[in-house]
């Protein structure tokens, strides 16, 4: 029987929130440690359902994988299998990152086509082109994708057509075993890649430009285990002020760099959320009513796509009409059907979806289409009249580590409970 997060509205929330080690960037130091020899350790590793699916892809390949508390050894020693299976790929995007380690590693990949939440195509397009510029030959059959570079990688100038955070992050780990340089220009800055390089750095690789859209790759001969703490989680940060926002007297999120919420924390200003900043502490208590903004998501350091349904959420309850025009993934409005149930008044047109903030939301039962969506109808939940059960949990499951737990433990009336809707893995 697969469990629902039941939530009473109304109970104001109080106390301090730390968030946990990054989704976005710890699944990729996964990936990456398959690159060396040897026992690599990583530090505040979230304990969520993408990370045991990810590390159950490395084992299928032959490394090895254990778990203490928020820490994870992996040695990669005897990997020797090219092979990502479907059961497990087919489950979560992020597994297709193995891709570009293992023909660096290896000289062979094969993958199968990956899985994730369905807010988009997100086709894997740019990483196979920058792939094949790299020196792989690359070709598909049977939901699977095929690379071999038998002679090794070889450094090539990758222009892509997109600043792609799963592209930027397959050629990343391709390159930095290639003979000669690599340029990636039009790259992805987002923190969780500047986390992956810092990593890539303990590990041995010479790589410049992290953090600009120009990132220049001198391959080495080989790389050495490391040791590396992941960095605090952006978008748990700010799904929790945005649950501040809603409905706290007091609440601080700490162990994120506001610096990688820059956007959000002026948003959440000109929406008339003051939020307090003091180091990695940040601050928020619910205004007397939300001013209404437009938002318009795209790349980093643009609004992160991943918070358009909290705000979505938010500004369902502002005092009049606001625009948000989703520039990233073209399928993210799909939870807006789930938030009407709940007597927000909103309306697609294309990739914009114009909300008209209400008085109040009512409690009522709902699915999380994927898992931001998830998390954003739970913080409906928290700032609705009556009772809002959210089904489908197990994409919320996949990204925020105790969710639940953390904020019962600031005061909202919230909990597990059974349910007797079912479904499978995004």
């Amino acid at each position: 029987m697969s469990r629902a997060i039941r939530i009473v509205g109304g109970r104001s929330l109080s106390g301090t929130i730390a968030v946990s080690g990054a989704k976005n960037a710890v699944l990729k130091h996964m990936a990456a440690a398959i690159l060396a020899d040897g026992l690599s350790i990583i530090h505040g590793v979230p304990r969520i359902a993408d990370v045991e699916v990810m590390a159950e892809v490395l084992r299928r390949i032959g490394a090895d994988v254990r778990f203490d508390g928020h820490t994870a050894t992996i040695d990669a020693s005897s990997v020797s299998s090219y092979e990502a299976p479907y059961d497990l790929v087919s489950t979560m995007r992020a597994s297709i990152l193995v891709l570009g380690p293992l023909v660096a590693r290896l000289g062979r990949a094969r993958v199968a086509m990956p899985g994730g939440c369905n807010i988009g195509s997100r086709k894997i397009d740019l990483h196979l082109k920058g792939l094949q510029q790299l020196g792989a030959e690359i070709r598909g059959e049977h939901g699977y994708i095929e690379a071999s570079a038998p002679r090794g990688l070889s450094g090539a100038h990758i222009f892509l057509d997109f600043p792609s955070v799963g592209a930027t992050e397959n050629l990343l780990m391709a390159a930095v075993l290639a003979r000669g340089t690599t340029v990636i220009e039009n790259a992805a800055r987002e923190p969780e890649i500047q986390d992956l390089v810092r990593f890539l750095r303990a590990m041995g690789a010479d790589i410049e430009g992290s953090g600009t859209s120009t990132v220049t790759v001198h391959g080495v001969p080989e790389l050495r285990s490391a040791e590396h703490t992941v960095i605090g989680d952006r978008i748990e940060a700010g799904t929790m002020l945005v649950a501040g926002a809603l409905a706290a007297e007091s609440l601080t999120v700490e162990g994120a760099d506001p610096s990688h919420l820059e956007l959000v924390l002026s948003k959440m200003h000109d929406a008339g959320v003051e939020v307090l900043v003091d180091g990695t502490r940040m601050t928020v208590s619910r205004p007397e009513r939300f001013r209404p903004i437009d938002v318009a998501t795209l790349p980093y350091p643009g609004f992160p796509t991943d918070m358009q349904p909290q705000f979505m959420a938010m500004l369902a309850v502002a005092d009049g009409d606001s625009v948000i025009t989703e520039n990233v993934f073209e399928s993210r409005f799909m939870f807006a059907d789930e938030l009407r149930r709940m007597g927000a008044d909103i309306t697609i047109e294309g990739h914009r979806a114009v909300v008209r903030g209400v008085e109040r939301l009512s409690g009522a039962p709902v699915k999380a289409p994927d898992l931001r969506g998830g998390a954003a109808l739970v913080l409906a939940g928290l700032a609705a009249d009556g009772e809002t059960v959210v089904g489908d949990t197990y994409h919320i499951e996949r990204g925020y580590e105790d969710l639940v737990g953390k904020l019962a433990g600031v005061g909202a009336a919230v909990e597990w409970v059974e349910s007797t809707e079912g479904g499978a893995s995004c």
